[in-house]
């Protein structure tokens, strides 16, 4: 489970509070310092699967993108900050993000074409909270995977199943296609990746 510090804390509070070298991960949810749960092997398995694929794509089409690996992204002006499992960062607009190079911040959509957040315990914030403040920060693509079935029905179907909710921004709002089983999944920002939902879920290993 993951567990909120009781103060409200600003953004820069928190970029100061946040421990070098530590084990334990924090993030910011509007003014909430909240510790995150540690990460189970399957939470692992597909961050480390999808850290290879995606990489691959982006250097077979020889895109200016790339994959940090500790990157805090603010929604502009709020007390929030976050770090998605992956983020794929457009470097040729990092020079317009003032907290890029000392701090790791970034609050602009048009360096963000792609955030991946694999789900855990705390689904609502992932479904509801990020959701909304990635769509209003121009994020162009958000992708949810929730290998475990976690979310509310009215996300991932009756019964539950597990789902890959893929979030496209068209005219400034999310629209959101779901891939289960052996659906492929369509991405706007890699559309030749051939990858089905179940491969990701196991990581790229057989059926």
């Amino acid at each position: 489970m993951t567990q909120t510090l009781p103060k409200v804390t600003t953004f820069d509070e928190f970029v100061e509070f946040l421990p070098e070298n530590s084990d334990v991960r924090y993030e910011l949810r509007n003014g909430n310092i909240v510790e995150m749960a540690q990460p189970v092997g399957d939470h692992e398995e597909i961050k480390s699967f999808l850290g290879v694929e995606i990489p691959f794509e982006i250097k077979r089409l020889g895109l200016p993108y790339g994959i940090p690996n500790q990157v805090i992204v603010r929604p502009e002006g709020k007390d929030s900050g976050y770090f998605p499992d992956i983020l794929v960062v457009n470097r040729a607009n990092l020079p317009n993000e003032p907290r890029w190079k000392k701090e790791s911040v970034l609050s602009q959509g048009a360096s963000i074409p792609l955030a991946i957040k694999i789900v855990s315990t705390n689904w609502r914030d992932d479904y509801h909270l990020k959701f909304a403040d990635y769509e209003e920060m121009g994020i162009a693509e958000y992708w949810i995977i929730d290998y475990a079935a976690l979310g509310g029905r009215n996300f991932i179907g009756n019964p539950k199943q597990p789902t890959i909710s893929v979030c496209n921004l068209v005219d400034g709002e999310y629209q959101i296609s779901k891939f289960q089983n052996s659906d492929r999944l369509i991405s706007q920002i890699f559309p030749e990746l051939n990858l089905t939902a179940n491969q990701v879920f196991r990581s790229g290993l057989p059926n």
